[in-house]
């Protein structure tokens, strides 16, 4: 092997299993020795090696670095082992017969300067390089497959029907949001901060929005922004917020449950106390896990994208630049520091 081929590797790192609220020290940036990686794959092998362009911050990831006995929908990082995550990536050496040197691909990687895939029937070539490379980590990637998903498939939108959306600034529910206005619908979201809450009405078109950190009363904030009642609840925080929403459904109403976040760091879960009007209101409330139904990945991208290109989707990212940034940046997705979709440049080609 030549020395030029020889590459030392940058990567972060679970130093501990996590209770509570993690902390950037839960997590460390360690650089393998020159030489640690070589750009190419072992003879014989069907594996890619990728050099990793931008790397996406999910919520839920602060899943994986707790240790679960009765296991879990994904594996538990492991402690002394680089993080993994969905990332947009280059083929630097292929063994594998559909992927070639240059390609540009999406898909779990690690949380380093190189990966060695070695499931590369995982990863998605990406169709749309005209389009920004990091928007494979977000409204063309996980996150747009997710509230395309739960919205069209577990929430059954109909014109004129009234949407709540939860977390409405971030990754997906900015998204959510967009595509119930392309439906013809009602939509309202809650975020923490009146930037967001400015950003939802102003970019993406929300008919209204507010700051659940400065309502008193939740049950009275979505009265007072859906005095008829709410026909879909697009669920990404749980906790206090489901239970008012409960009590604001219409007859009939649904609610996609795609993630929890406000009980992630919590080290007892909080109870829901209104779950009669699941009864009483015949709601149906379903969950989902995305990576189930990779296999519509392709009918949506290209819906996606035609909605991109007419100025039908607006997106916003939350950039940092710089893989030693990415244990803040996961951090700050607990403590509402990101706008938009967060994501770490590692490298820009």
């Amino acid at each position: 092997m030549a020395a030029d081929q020889a590459r030392s590797n940058r990567r972060v790192v679970l130093k501990r299993y996590v209770t509570g609220f993690p902390t950037e020290d839960d997590m460390e940036l360690v650089v393998a020795a020159a030489g640690a990686v070589t750009l190419a794959v072992p003879p014989g092998s069907r594996s890619v090696l990728v050099k990793n362009l931008y790397l996406s911050c999910d919520p839920y990831m602060r899943g994986r670095m707790s240790k679960h006995d009765d296991g879990s929908y994904v594996q538990d990082f492991v402690p002394g082992e680089v993080l993994t995550t969905f990332g947009v990536s280059k083929v630097v050496a292929s063994g594998h017969p559909d992927l070639k040197e240059g390609d540009l691909v999406w898909g779990m990687t690690g949380c380093e300067e190189y990966t060695l895939i070695t499931n590369p029937e995982s990863l998605f070539k990406i169709n749309h390089p005209e389009l920004p490379l990091s928007y494979y980590t977000g409204v063309l990637g996980m996150p747009g497959l997710t509230a395309y998903f739960g919205f069209f498939e577990i929430s059954k939108p109909k014109k004129g029907e009234y949407v709540l959306v939860s977390a409405a600034s971030g990754a997906v529910g900015q998204l959510v949001g967009q595509l119930a206005k392309i439906t013809g619908c009602y939509v309202v979201g809650s975020a923490g901060s009146d930037e967001k809450v400015n950003l939802l009405k102003s970019k993406f078109g929300f008919d209204e929005a507010f700051n659940y950190k400065k309502e008193q009363d939740l049950n009275a904030a979505l009265k007072r922004c859906f005095p008829e009642g709410i026909d879909i609840y697009f669920e990404n925080v749980g906790g206090a917020m489901l239970d008012a929403v409960l009590l604001n459904m219409r007859n009939h109403g649904r609610i996609a449950a795609c993630g929890m976040i406000s009980q992630y760091n919590l080290e007892q879960q909080e109870g829901v106390r209104n779950l009669l009007c699941v009864v009483a209101k015949r709601i149906r409330m379903e969950g989902f896990i995305i990576m189930d139904h990779f296999g519509a990945y392709g009918k949506f991208e290209e819906e996606m994208v035609g909605h991109i290109k007419e100025g039908k989707i607006a997106y916003v990212e939350d950039v940092v630049e710089g893989l030693e940034k990415l244990p803040e940046a996961l951090i700050g997705l607990f403590h509402g520091r990101n706008v938009g979709k967060q994501l770490v440049a590692v490298a820009r080609e």
